[in-house]
């Protein structure tokens, strides 16, 4: 009797949770526009100047087909901004080769390029890069993305036609993710999951929410709302750049958007499902501001939340595992849910313990990695944990 006791009150908090979270993302949702659908295939009125800013270190594999689709884009009135970091293979040459095409292709003339041969100290590579391209930028938006992103022609087009509709002064534009292997499914799928539990994309847009959003793949923002709140200086040793690009433009008080778009833009994230892991290793100790304690506690309410109805289920007995099924079936719902805006079909909910066995391993070796370091290893340059501490916001 004491441990059916425990298991509905164990299953009754994870229940709630899980259900709560499915209404809500079913309420909240189909209010997040889509870039794809018909209603913003359309001209954009006068064309505001865009400078599409692109950061690159070590990028040979990718900038010059990014490069190329920037440059098919249906918009007459942009530049781009390539932003050659301190590169040890082609990418700067290939950025010079593209730029010095222009005597062939008059449309060429819109890339400019520029060339970081040190870091200063105070930084992170990205940020300064893309604060350098910003101090230079001729836009009244500016758009930052990263070296491995693929465009659609009318992506740009239809991302300020929506801006100017909606009076937004940040907009962010999920990607398509480019998936090739069942474990990059696997773990998209389970961050999906983890996105819409954790981050409502619904609740940006309303002010008095504190929900937030950046994405490194599409973030566009008006070069006046960037300056009023300090430019990438005032983030300069941010890990989370995107993110955090999009917390200080909502906490002033500016018209936050995100949109889902289709494959109007894609990337692949990552290579199997330990790329994402390693991938993530740099990001998931930031997340949580460096701190242990907050680490330990995430360790445990991960795995809590997302093991907790499966355990549950199978350890309780007769009607004790009705508020775990609750649970197991609202998760479910949620991969159903975003399948409809993914390539990730709903049954990879079936491997989500064992996503979120990777997901805990992950806050782990984040942390580990980290005090290892004594600091952050990103793209061969190492950044001290006091200074990443100092530069937090």
């Amino acid at each position: 009797m004491h441990w059916q006791v425990i298991h509905w009150v164990v299953g009754s908090i994870l229940g709630a949770a899980w259900f709560s979270r499915v209404v809500d993302a079913a309420l909240g949702l189909p209010s997040v526009a889509d870039l794809s659908r018909l209603e913003w295939d359309r001209g954009a009125g006068a064309e505001p100047r865009v400078s599409i800013i692109v950061p690159a270190r070590n990028e040979e594999a990718h900038i010059r087909e990014t490069l190329t689709q920037l440059l098919a884009l249906e918009y007459s009135n942009y530049e781009i901004i390539a932003v050659d970091d301190r590169s040890t293979d082609r990418t700067g040459a290939i950025m010079d080769e593209m730029a010095a095409e222009a005597g062939k292709n008059p449309c060429l003339t819109r890339v400019r390029v520029i060339h970081i041969p040190d870091l200063p100290p105070g930084w992170l590579g990205k940020t300064h890069a893309m604060w350098t391209a910003s101090q230079q930028a001729t836009g009244d938006w500016l758009l930052f993305t990263d070296a491995d992103v693929l465009f659609k022609p009318d992506v740009l087009r239809r991302a300020i036609a929506y801006t100017e509709s909606e009076k937004a002064d940040h907009l962010v534009v999920f990607p398509r993710m480019i998936m090739q292997s069942p474990g990059e499914r696997m773990m998209i799928a389970f961050f999906q999951a983890l996105f819409v539990f954790g981050h409502r994309p619904w609740k940006t847009a309303d002010p008095k929410a504190r929900d937030h959003m950046g994405v490194g793949a599409f973030n566009m923002v008006r070069r006046k709302v960037y300056e009023a709140v300090g430019t990438y200086q005032a983030l300069r040793m941010e890990v989370l750049d995107d993110m955090k690009l999009g917390k200080v433009v909502k906490n002033a008080g500016f018209a936050q958007r995100n949109v889902f778009a289709g494959d109007l833009i894609s990337l692949r994230w990552a290579r199997g499902a330990m790329g994402i892991v390693n991938n993530l290793t740099k990001n998931f100790f930031a997340v949580l501001s460096f701190q242990v304690w907050r680490t330990l506690a995430s360790i445990v309410g991960l795995a809590f939340l997302n093991l907790g109805p499966f355990v549950g289920i199978w350890l309780a007995q007769g009607w004790a595992r009705l508020p775990y099924a609750i649970a197991a079936i609202s998760i479910y719902l949620i991969y159903w849910g975003m399948s409809s805006k993914s390539a990730v079909p709903s049954y990879y909910y079936f491997l989500h313990p064992i996503s979120t066995s990777l997901f805990v391993y992950i806050l782990i070796r984040s942390m580990m990695h980290t005090f290892r370091n004594d600091g952050v290893v990103w793209r061969g340059t190492r950044y001290p944990l006091e200074e990443l501490r100092k530069g937090l916001v």
